[in-house]
């Protein structure tokens, strides 16, 4: 609703800690900070990269022949991974609904309408009254993650038309993808949202450059993790170097449509991170650069996105017990 969009939007980046490996725990902290994000006003709270149940850090530290350690590991993730829909969906949706507050939240995703044990690294989008919007699985697992999680397809590449304006995003080295980029902007997003593992400065300043490249609000998006918040149970932890207190510091931070902080990088703590987004200075700026209007050029550049979820039988979805998987999620959402 980019006519009806509100001239200040007030926005929240969570930047907490997940419970490890505990989804129902974790649930509870983020209905706890969507709680506490619509007490103080915002109208959309982000959550970082693979926050339900956790990010899969131990990807990075274990060597990928240790397959005995990885499978426990990835056996261990999927018993507390999401399915869209389900009971952890729901609880959002009604955390949202409850805190008047639009959600975007980072998950490991079981893939329900096929095997049903095969990840990805997802984002999901709930509107402040509760509605499942819609989600997008990440394009190309980074390095490390591949050991984990699946490639996602271009059907999530959605702009959301909001009451708050137009909202989208990109998972952390998505964000490195032009194309990916550009499918947004063609949707006329405003809102930006970049959850991550990532953080320093080569990472901020790829954010700063996408605020300004397309004229939006950028709201980045990590978790604070700290040695200690791995369990000893987890024998992965003895591959951390021993000296590491953070295995992730954060590094959230929200930028304006010039490439400004609005709230500089915030390290080492868990915090909330508020700003009031001038929605009119968004689209002021724009009379300068507008990367898909007056600035694109479609008659040189021709780019063609493949939206449609590839079907893992061709000629029909396959039935479960007389039903398709992707009839279900169509009828939930």
């Amino acid at each position: 609703m980019i006519d009806a969009a509100p001239d200040v939007v007030r926005v929240a980046a969570v930047q907490a800690t997940p419970v490890f490996l505990d989804l129902e725990a974790t649930l509870d902290v983020a209905c706890t900070r969507i709680e506490e994000a619509g007490r103080n006003g915002a109208q959309l709270a982000v959550f970082p990269e693979g926050f339900l149940p956790t990010y899969p850090s131990w990807s990075w530290f274990i060597p990928p022949y240790r397959t005995k350690e990885l499978r426990e590991l990835y056996d261990a993730l999927w018993r507390q991974s999401v399915t869209v829909p389900g009971p952890a969906v729901e609880r959002l949706r009604q955390a949202a609904r409850a805190a008047g507050v639009a959600v975007v939240m980072g998950m490991n995703e079981r893939n329900a309408e096929a095997s049903g044990t095969t990840l990805y690294n997802s984002l999901l989008f709930i509107g402040s009254d509760g509605t499942l919007l819609g989600k997008h699985r990440k394009l190309v697992p980074t390095v490390a993650e591949r050991l984990v999680h699946g490639q996602g397809d271009a059907s999530g590449l959605t702009v959301y038309d909001l009451d708050i304006g137009r909202l989208g995003g990109l998972i952390c080295w998505e964000n490195y993808m032009p194309l990916a980029r550009w499918a947004l902007y063609a949707g006329g997003v405003q809102i930006y949202v970049a959850p991550t593992w990532d953080r320093g400065e080569p990472w901020i300043s790829t954010l700063r450059h996408i605020a300004k490249e397309g004229r939006v609000f950028v709201i980045g998006c990590c978790s604070a993790v700290r040695r200690d918040d791995v369990p000893d149970a987890y024998g992965f932890k003895a591959a951390l170097i021993p000296d590491m207190t953070w295995i992730n510091p954060g590094g959230s931070a929200i930028i304006d449509p010039d490439g400004r902080f609005l709230v500089e990088p915030v390290m080492e703590r868990e915090e909330i991170l508020y700003a009031n987004l001038d929605m009119g200075s968004l689209r002021g700026s724009r009379f300068q650069l507008d990367v898909a209007g007056h600035y694109g050029r479609p008659d040189l550049f021709d780019v063609t996105i493949q939206s449609n979820a590839p079907a893992m039988v061709r000629g029909g979805a396959p039935v479960v017990n007389g039903r398709s998987p992707r009839a279900d999620l169509a009828a939930d959402a």
